[in-house]
This record gives structure tokens, C-alpha cells and sequence, in this order.
């Protein structure tokens, strides 16, 4: 079944000084360009001298989704979400990640806690319709399977079914292009 998750990518924090600004723009170019690998290098050295920067952790997260090291990706926006869990953007991505290895009930708990710290972040609350959706295809796919005679569940499911496979595959399905629209900027700043 076909879905898409939508992730974030953008700057996180308008409120960094402008000299850091200045470093987030290369790095968000080659992520645009699919020059992944130098994303992460460069990412990489910048933290080096400045480890507790929520906005380049964020964009390092992002090269290593796109790096396909979803595992060291998946940690790279846990460790976010604990350091700044005000955050929206890290829980949605983290979701998007979560939705792709098929672990629906951590990608809600994501969005849930993504739509809680921004309660306006429609990215956020589109994945959650998605996640709910292919999580209701699955608790009716498992009814027809505990009682087949069930002639309720057949409609719906197939409802489901066919909002999932209609769903185009959006360049951020996979965490691997970043999505053609602008990010949405978080309501809060980390404290």
C-alpha cells in the first residue's frame, strides 16, 4: 500500500544568531541538491564546536535519513525530541521514519506529541490522518480475520484501502528529497 508522510526540512529556530544562519544555508543546499554526504560532513564539523544546536542536529538528522542510515536517523531526531521537546519538526520526522518500517503505533505517539508542541502544523496533522487511517485498515483487516462473516467491515476496509493506494507517492514518503514546500516554523523556541 502506498502512503505518504510528509517531513520537515528547513530551519528549525529563527531566533539563532545571524553568523549561524549563515551555516545552515550550505548545509540545507546540498541536502536540496541531494549532496548528501557533504550535508553530513559539513554538519558533522559544525557540531564539532557547537554540539547543542537544535537546528544543524536537525539538519544532520535529515543527511542521515537521506544517507538511508534510517536506524542512525531514527536516533538522531530521538535525541531531539528529549533535548528539545518543544520541537514540532524532529517529532514529525521522527513519525515519517517510524511510518516507513511500518511501526505505526510510535509514529502516532510522534505526531500526537508533534501536534500537542504545535498545535497549527498541518504537516503534522495530515501524517497523524495517515497513520490513523493505515491503522484502521488494520484493526478492520484483523476483525474480517477473527469473524469473516463480519459484512460491516468489507466497505470500510476497502474504503481504506483505496485512500492509501490513491495516495500519490510524495517526494517525502521516503525521507530521501525534501518536500517543495516552504517548512513550517515552530510556534516555540527551545528554552
Amino acid at each position: 500500500m502506498a502512503m505518504t508522510l510528509s517531513l520537515a526540512l528547513g530551519v528549525l529556530v529563527p531566533w539563532q544568531p545571524a553568523y549561524a544562519v549563515d551555516d545552515y544555508a550550505p548545509v540545507l543546499q546540498m541536502l536540496r541538491n541531494g549532496r548528501t554526504a557533504d550535508a553530513l560532513a559539513r554538519a558533522d564539523q559544525y557540531l564539532a564546536t557547537r554540539p547543542r544546536d537544535p537546528q544543524m542536529q536537525f539538519l544532520r538528522a535529515q543527511a542521515l535519513a537521506n544517507a538511508g542510515r534510517t536506524a542512525d536517523a531514527i536516533a538522531a531526531y530521538q535525541q531531539l525530541t528529549q533535548e528539545y521537546p518543544e520541537l514540532a519538526e524532529p517529532h514529525n520526522n521522527l513519525a515519517a521514519l517510524y511510518a516507513i518500517q511500518n511501526q505505526l503505533e510510535p509514529a502516532r505517539a510522534a505526531l500526537e506529541a508533534a501536534i500537542r508542541n504545535n498545535p497549527t502544523y498541518a504537516t503534522a496533522h495530515e501524517n497523524l490522518g495517515d497513520i490513523l487511517l493505515r491503522l484502521a485498515a488494520q484493526s478492520w483487516t484483523r476483525a474480517r480475520q477473527l469473524e469473516p462473516g463480519l459484512t460491516s467491515v468489507g466497505p470500510k476496509l476497502a474504503a481504506a484501502r483505496g485512500l492509501i493506494e490513491a495516495t500519490p507517492p510524495a517526494r517525502a514518503a521516503t525521507p530521501f528529497s525534501p518536500p517543495a514546500s516552504t517548512p513550517s516554523t515552530p510556534s516555540t523556541a527551545p528554552r
